[in-house]
């Protein structure tokens, strides 16, 4: 009889199994950039830099914002924008995949999809409550298609690479 893994373990490599989903989607997103016209590398167009106000911050950067805001009692430097954006870009897809691992330590093949369509959907609930998204109903179905999408890409690379971890030998 297999063993369940410890706890630990399984954040851990869910947190790498978060890595390897949230740079698939990142790859989505690129190519489509590439497709409407975006020249930059890879490297290049991952990594936000050099944004001169907060509110050219994209969504993960404005969330830390506020975190950092509500803990620190003040906005942090708009020169951490860029730094606070990517770091919690991660954080977000690493930490919904750790949790995932933890949760759901046996899954239905159709498991990876349902995440990323968890998080597409807790995304277009939370972030309008903080004030970062509009509502739903106010973005058109190409948009929400789009979004869906790559958060589809997102949860099945994220379940297909947890599968692959575990089913190591030894991995147990």
């Amino acid at each position: 009889m297999l063993s369940r893994p410890h706890p630990v373990r399984r954040l851990a490599v869910g947190a790498l199994a978060g890595a390897a989903g949230t740079l698939a989607m990142d790859l989505v997103w690129y190519v489509r950039a590439r497709r409407e016209g975006n020249h930059e590398g890879f490297a290049e167009w991952e990594v936000v830099r050099d944004l001169e106000s907060w509110d050219a911050a994209p969504a993960p950067g404005q969330m830390g914002r506020k975190i950092i805001g509500a803990i620190a009692g003040s906005d942090p430097p708009v020169e951490r924008a860029a730094a606070v954006s990517n770091i919690m870009h991660w954080i977000y897809g690493t930490s919904w995949a750790a949790a995932y691992a933890l949760a759901f330590p046996r899954r239905p093949v159709w498991a990876g999809p349902a995440l990323g369509a968890a998080l597409w959907s807790s995304d277009y609930v939370t972030l309008p409550l903080a004030g970062l998204y509009k509502p739903i109903w106010r973005y058109d179905a190409r948009t929400l298609n789009k979004d869906l999408s790559a958060h589809l890409v997102f949860g099945t690379v994220t379940d297909l690479t947890l599968r692959i971890v575990e089913d190591r030998p030894g991995a147990r």
